[in-house]
């Protein structure tokens, strides 16, 4: 029997001084012991780190696919995914966060999606967010599969779980690869790929286990997190991707899930009706 044989592919992941050491050694065995393993695993080390992380990337970096980058001072994630996507060395990548598990056979599912679609530029799928400490599962989150789906779900809501995703190079950088906009980049991201017109895709099975803080969802709101979203759909509307009636329509919605909505009741609306 003939064993499909696959491009070789890097895996990005950034890390910066509040993440835990042991998520990120557990995030890296997830990915090393992947039934298609690859070719190199590029660090992308956002400002200064306690020595505790460090000595986790040390170690890592004894494994010869495995390049460390560091930046001198914390930029954030977009600024640091930026330098650090022209610096893998394949066309396909692969996000990792430093905090998740990779399913065993994550990125052979989404190198068979790629291998028989050409014109795919990114390729993601679902997720089971288990809370942070005790790793018990309680939600998944399940995103569209088609082009067309994920052009539509994009209008109002992030259609990509982004610890899952695999992105063609040339695309994201002639997308103008990411960009700063707090906890925004990915959404903008994507954003730009869909403008550009390339195609997307997400997988439906679950790619990656995902710590979650249950409390993470009752936070997610407040005036500051409401004007972060507003800078995306604003910039979304230049793009063409939404009209003027969906940007107000969108934010009316959102401002009152995420400034009026009690913490108690936007937790419970986030785990139940968002998923």
């Amino acid at each position: 029997m003939m064993t499909q044989t696959f491009p070789p592919f890097s895996v990005l992941m950034s890390v910066y001084a509040k993440d835990r050491p042991a998520w990120i050694k557990q995030a890296l065995d997830s990915v090393l012991n992947n039934t298609i393993r690859p070719a190199e695993v590029v660090i992308m080390v956002d400002g200064p780190v306690r020595k505790e992380i460090q000595d986790v990337l040390d170690e890592a970096a004894k494994n010869s696919i495995v390049r460390v980058l560091s930046h001198p001072v914390n930029i954030g994630r977009g600024a640091a995914l930026a330098i650090a996507v022209p610096q893998c060395q394949n066309e396909l990548i692969a996000l990792m966060d430093a905090d998740d598990i990779s399913r065993l056979n994550r990125f052979e599912k989404q190198l068979a999606v790629f291998a028989v679609s050409a014109d795919l530029a990114v390729v993601g799928g679902q997720v089971q967010e288990l809370e942070a400490e005790t790793l018990s599962p309680f939600a998944q989150r399940w995103v569209p599969l088609t082009n067309d789906e994920i052009r539509t779900y994009l209008k109002s809501r992030m259609p990509f779980n982004n610890p899952t995703v695999m992105f063609r190079k040339s695309a994201i950088l002639h997308s103008g690869n990411f960009q700063p906009l707090n906890l925004m980049e990915d959404y903008y991201m994507w954003a730009r790929v869909a403008a550009k017109g390339y195609q997307m895709a997400n997988v439906p099975d679950i790619l990656v286990d995902m710590r979650v803080n249950a409390a993470l969802y009752g936070r997610r709101g407040g005036w500051q997190y409401f004007i972060m979203n507003k800078k995306v759909f604003e910039k979304m509307r230049q793009l063409g991707l939404v009209n003027t009636w969906e940007y107000y329509y969108i934010l009316s919605v959102r401002f009152v899930v995420q400034v009026l909505m009690p913490n108690w009741l936007r937790g419970w609306f986030y785990r139940r009706v968002l998923r």
